[in-house]
């Protein structure tokens, strides 16, 4: 079986002793995304950075350097990431470690790593987080379509479906509202931060017509009955 990059978060989750590890990919302007997760509540936390801007992994990629967080309880991670931290606290993780993938100029994405013990950052556990990151850097930039061979059946937690329901979701938003497609992936993630739901169960939503965007900057909960003056979605 081909090597893949959920086997490089797994063995990076076992070598650290990690509660999880996640890995998103830049796809540019603001665009990164998870593509794949080991751990229970990782795919939840990774896609939540994903929908707010916020945390760890997104300061990683905007900094273009490691981030590590010795306690997501104190006062200065909930300063810094008041929504993320507390998601972090409900799911038990306690530190982390974000390190973005570089190659020169290429900017690759961000493996993160979620840990249940405060102060845990000793050099070793960075370094080992470190090697793993260049491995799932390697292994992206080696596959054709930007994903290592089997990497979707060896990770099996549904993130290319769920990727392609928010994509799926903006696309039908632009339609609605007439503008392109990334600033309706910004109004999409924009009402899931309001709301307090996660991208994918908005974007669920939208792409099953039970909620459409309108150009007067209201949101229709009941798009399954088209409204007057406005065009159903095809």
């Amino acid at each position: 079986m081909p090597v893949a990059v959920g086997h490089v978060c797994a063995a990076c989750a076992a070598s650290v002793g990690a509660r999880g590890v996640g890995l998103t990919l830049a796809r540019g302007r603001g665009r990164d995304e998870p593509v794949c997760s080991v751990g229970p509540g990782t795919d939840e936390l990774e896609e939540m950075q994903f929908t707010l801007g916020e945390g760890p992994a997104a300061d990683a990629a905007a900094r273009r350097s490691p981030v590590l967080v010795a306690d997501l309880a104190g006062p200065e991670s909930g300063h810094r990431w008041p929504m993320f931290a507390r998601a972090a606290a409900r799911h038990g993780v306690r530190a982390m470690i974000s390190v973005p993938l570089r190659a020169g100029a290429i900017e690759v994405g961000v493996l993160s790593a979620y840990l249940t013990e405060r102060g845990v950052l000793s050099d070793d556990r960075v370094a080992d987080v470190l090697v793993y990151a260049d491995a799932a850097m390697l292994l992206v930039l080696s596959a054709a379509d930007g994903i290592a061979t089997g990497q979707r059946t060896s990770t099996g937690n549904g993130f290319d479906e769920r990727r392609a329901e928010v994509h799926q979701a903006a696309g039908m938003i632009s339609v609605q509202l007439g503008v392109g497609v990334e600033e309706a992936l910004v109004r999409l993630r924009a009402h899931a931060y309001a709301q307090d739901r996660r991208l994918v169960d908005v974007a669920r939503d939208v792409v099953e017509r039970r909620l459409r965007f309108s150009r007067d900057a209201t949101v229709d909960t009941n798009s399954d009955i088209p409204s007057p003056g406005k065009e159903e979605d095809r």
